[in-house]
């Protein structure tokens, strides 16, 4: 992607072949949703270590037994991992890079979601919440992360935003707020990578993958004469995550990635 893909509605996909990660090592954070469950099985049949956390260790233990058993042979392990604890957050990227030798990815698919039916009604604690759920988690997995990334030859941090950070309505002001935080905190990282690289340019990439909405299998189930108008469903969501590592660095950091049509 062109350092002028904000100019781009959707990002054009890219395919990942089967051992195109091979070698890679890559964490997820909150990897027992559907969205995990669906990266960690993608970034497996690419290839890739993957290691994943999350707070629910029963979801998480059946995620990773899923992506494992999905591709044979694949390495897929979880781990727990308080990612609202930096130390904690820093002893799991330590451990990740010593056990495998490197880490060439950390993907942050953390969510959270509170709103209310006007402005007027914005309850202060859904911040509190979405706070510590979706900017607190990026900045302590950033922090860890980037010191291994940046050793990595193909190191990526990727952000999973949504589209209402860029047009925030009335009802989600705290859940808008908070998303253009964590967009805001993951392009300084993308400047980090920038300025490590000099002038042979960044070899390590943090960007942003923007999407309106989520939906999975279960969801249709659920609602089967909804729509779902612009939602992404998990599954190309974790192709166009795998996607990222098949471009140039240079042409993704500090990008936001459209998967849905701008509003």
């Amino acid at each position: 992607m062109s350092p002028r893909a904000e100019e781009a509605t959707v990002m054009t996909p890219i395919d990942t072949p089967e051992g195109a990660l091979d070698g890679a090592v890559i964490a997820v954070a909150g990897a027992a949703g559907p969205a995990g469950r669906a990266t960690l099985l993608r970034l497996a049949e690419a290839g890739a270590t993957v290691v994943g956390a999350d707070a629910d260790v029963a979801r998480l233990a059946e995620a990773v037994d899923a992506a494992r058993y999905a591709h044979g042979g694949a390495t897929v392990i979880g781990e727990t991992v308080d990612l609202l604890d930096l130390d904690a957050t820093r002893a799991w990227a330590a451990k990740t890079e010593k056990e495998f030798g490197r880490i060439d990815g950390m993907v942050h698919l953390v969510g959270g979601w509170r709103g209310s039916a006007t402005f007027a009604e914005t309850d202060l604690a859904d911040w509190d919440l979405l706070e510590k759920l979706l900017i607190r988690t990026v900045q302590h997995t950033s922090l860890a992360f980037q010191d291994g990334l940046q050793r990595s030859d193909r190191g990526r941090y990727l952000l999973i935003s949504a589209a209402g950070a860029s047009k925030p309505t009335a009802g989600n002001a705290a859940y808008a707020a908070s998303k253009a935080a964590a967009e805001a905190w993951t392009l300084a990282l993308a400047d980090a990578f920038r300025k490590a690289g000099g002038e042979d340019g960044p070899h390590s990439a943090a960007a942003i993958l923007v999407i309106k909405a989520l939906v999975h299998d279960a969801m249709r189930a659920e609602r089967p004469n909804a729509k779902f108008a612009g939602f992404t469903d998990v599954k190309d969501l974790a192709e166009a995550v795998a996607g990222v590592w098949m471009r140039p660095a240079a042409e993704v950091n500090g990008q936001r990635l459209w998967l849905t049509p701008k509003p």
